[in-house]
């Protein structure tokens, strides 16, 4: 499984989170209490371009922090005059009024969280770090609120209350749980304690990111002669040369660290110490002991949230922060997970073997070391499936797939078309806006494509709502898709791996998400959703990205403009369960580290992060030498910066869901228009309006079943 970075900044009181990370929050006109403090600035308004749409040529770097602090001074008044009302708790009046708040903090905050994610310089990076500790103070006045407190309490123990049913009925619901969880029952005494945890928390996690994106651009590693990178294309050797250049190393080559360990060059590299050099840069981009090392950070963060979950009554982090998930527990959790590892474990060795003896076939008598897994791997898939990478490219043009694939497979399934909006200002030059237009012809949201990597822009991909769908508002969504594709060289065409192809179409299953939210209240809208199902309907996406009818329409060879053969396509298809042990097993590891360290007490998480990571690791009971963990620990953003924190789980959950649901589909006639309106109503277009485990009957009938997502892992026992 390909994750994909949804991470969040920090979390915004409106229930915003970026999926993959930054904050989903609504824009709407402004209801700003008559004591909020006057700000005049460009942020002021909504934007008067198309569904308030950010006019991004407006905003200078200096606007942001007088924004933001005066988007929360706003909110502290909107906030104060609710708890202040004298008048009896109604939901109206106390829970929708909530609600309403914060929306000038909403329209900067969820701009600005894209750029310092995808195109941030120091500026932005220090107005990030002084507004970060302050929005967490935010929160903690808001739901640490007494008086507000009473009143949201009044109104769930109310009649009235027990009597509200639909979307009413889950938003006071999730209010008063979302209260609860932030510490409202706490004694004055513990929540002057949690808001100075919430507060130094705040402070690492801003603080953490930004030390990992400089860290991931500074490490890349140099390379004196090209003969060192022999087995790239030529076309990679010039980028390698560029970045050196520009990097004040001219004469010499250096190639840019992804946001994983695994990195794309060492399925290429023929020579092996090359393959080291750069393994190494990736793994200890971050705990080398000099400016970047961010374990001190770890350990900092781990000991707060421990601490923080036992102030709050609970055993440990973990299970604190899966009160509102689909699984409930960490236990259940784990053991989903570990129900993986028998097959799994015998994959990983059965693939060593092979990989070893490609290696004895080459008259290479190595021992197989981690930085030689992909390489081999690459050469036996070739070898097995007769199938290069090198020859997949030609047919994945970026803007071909996703205009006449990404967005074919929408119209043919939800009738969905999209029109390329020239007029419309974007923050840089190498993206694309599009309006998005419903089945029947009305105006249905502005869609945002930033495929390219740059030096200051966070690894991985997500998607981002500027302006977040409601009717209470009068909001419909704006949306960002953002990638890491490898930029093409001056003159050189943009091609996609596969990888990047079912990238694009996963994080368009996240924006549709989006797109089809129809919901009176923000916090329940999109893809405000649990983390263990809101990367559903992104996996459930990429399944049309090798659809016979979606992929001949889309992969066509960039200079003969030929449809890709059928046996090509044959042998993608038969490749996909090839390498399980590295593809699925790095997921699992990450994930169960990820509950690991959020289990410990606060005397266990003081201990040395790299010791308790090889303790860890070595539990899990799979290969953790030669397929170390997607992410390690010190560059492990998902759960120490983006939201994910005991949660990463959810990217194995949720692909469950996926191939269950997709196995619906194809039991059901495949992609048709009456099957994408089922698929709309059922789940996608339901918010959080219902418990997720319904949402998932009410489309396909029943519980989430395994046995899909086994077979197609080429796990089941009949695929062995």
């Amino acid at each position: 499984m390909k994750t994909r970075l949804m991470a969040a900044a920090a979390p915004l009181v409106l229930g915003a989170g970026l999926l993959g990370g930054f904050p989903m929050t609504a824009l709407a006109k402004e209801k700003t209490a008559a004591a909020a403090p006057a700000y005049t600035g460009p942020l002021a308004q909504p934007s008067t371009l198309p569904f308030h749409a950010p006019n991004f040529p407006a905003y200078k770097d200096s606007d942001w922090r007088p924004a933001i602090e005066a988007g929360i001074a706003a909110q502290r008044a909107e906030i104060k005059a609710i708890a202040a009302n004298k008048a009896k708790p109604t939901f109206e009046n106390t829970i929708v009024a909530k609600e309403r708040t914060g929306q000038l903090l909403s329209r900067a905050y969820s701009t600005f969280g894209q750029l310092t994610s995808a195109n941030t310089n120091d500026a932005l990076d220090a107005v990030e770090t002084a507004v970060s500790p302050q929005i967490s103070a935010l929160n903690d006045d808001i739901y640490l609120d007494p008086a507000l407190f009473a009143r949201v309490k009044a109104v769930h123990d109310s009649a009235a209350g027990k009597a509200l049913t639909g979307e009413d009925a889950m938003l006071l619901a999730t209010t008063y749980d979302e209260f609860v969880h932030r510490g409202a029952l706490l004694t004055p005494a513990q929540k002057t304690e949690l808001k100075a945890m919430n507060l130094e928390i705040a402070k690492l996690e801003t603080a953490f990111s930004q030390k990992l994106t400089a860290a991931t651009a500074a490490k890349a590693p140099v390379f004196d002669t090209e003969a060192q990178l022999a087995g790239l294309s030529p076309a990679e050797i010039a980028a390698a040369a560029k970045l050196a250049a520009e990097k004040g190393k001219p004469g010499k080559f250096m190639l840019a660290l992804g946001n994983t360990t695994q990195q794309a060059a060492l399925t290429s590299l023929t020579n092996r110490d090359s393959r080291k050099i750069l393994w190494d840069a990736s793994v200890n981009r971050t705990s080398g002991g000099d400016q970047y090392d961010t374990t001190g950070m770890v350990t900092q963060m781990a000991t707060l949230r421990a601490k923080k979950a036992k102030l709050m009554g609970k055993p440990d982090f973990a299970t604190y922060q899966m009160y509102d998930r689909m699984v409930k527990t960490p236990a259940k959790a784990m053991e989903f997970m570990n129900g993986f590892v028998p097959a799994l474990r015998a994959t990983q060795d059965r693939e060593a073997g092979m990989l070893e003896a490609a290696a004895k076939a080459e008259g290479q008598n190595i021992k197989l070391e981690a930085w030689d897994w992909s390489y081999y791997a690459e050469k036996v898939r070739k070898a097995k499936y007769d199938l290069d990478e090198n020859q997949i490219k030609p047919y994945f043009d970026v803007w071909r797939t996703l205009e006449d694939g990404v967005f074919y497979a929408a119209n043919q399934t939800y009738g969905l078309t999209f029109k390329r909006r020239t007029d419309l200002p974007v923050y840089h030059p190498t993206m694309r806006a599009y309006e998005v237009l419903d089945a029947d012809g009305s105006e249905l949201a502005i869609f945002y494509f930033d495929p390219f990597a740059r030096s200051n822009k966070k690894g991985g991909a997500w998607m981002n709502n500027f302006v977040e769908q409601s009717y209470l508002r009068g909001e419909k969504p704006v949306i960002s898709n953002t990638l890491n594709i490898a930029p093409p060289a001056e003159g050189e065409p943009a091609l996609a791996s596969f990888d990047d192809v079912e990238t694009m179409f996963h994080e368009f299953g996240h924006a549709l998400h989006g797109f089809f939210a129809s919901q009176k209240y923000p916090s329940l809208s999109g893809t405000n959703t649990a983390r263990d199902f809101v990367e559903f309907p992104s996996q459930f996406n990429e399944n049309f990205a090798t659809l016979p009818a979606v992929l001949n329409h889309y992969a066509k060879h960039r200079q003969t403009g030929a449809a890709i053969p059928a046996e090509l396509v044959a042998k993608i298809k038969a490749a996909k369960t090839f390498n399980q042990g590295l593809g699925l097993g790095e997921t699992l590891e990450a994930a169960m580290l990820d509950i690991d360290w959020h289990k410990l007490s606060p005397e266990e998480a003081a201990q040395p992060p790299m010791a308790f990571e090889a303790k860890a690791l070595a539990a899990t009971g799979l290969s953790t030498d030669l397929i170390p963990p997607r992410y390690k620990t010190p560059y492990f953003r998902h759960i120490w910066d983006n939201g994910y924190a005991s949660g990463y789980y959810s990217y194995i959950w949720t692909e469950m869901l996926a191939h269950d649901g997709w196995n619906w589909v194809e039991k059901n006639g495949g992609m048709t228009r009456a099957n994408g309106d089922h698929i709309r109503k059922s789940f996608l277009g339901q918010g959080h309006t219902k418990d997720f485990a319904q949402l998932f009957r009410d489309f396909t009938g029943h519980d989430p079943e395994v046995e899909p997502m086994l077979e197609a892992r080429g796990l089941a026992p009949e695929a062995k």
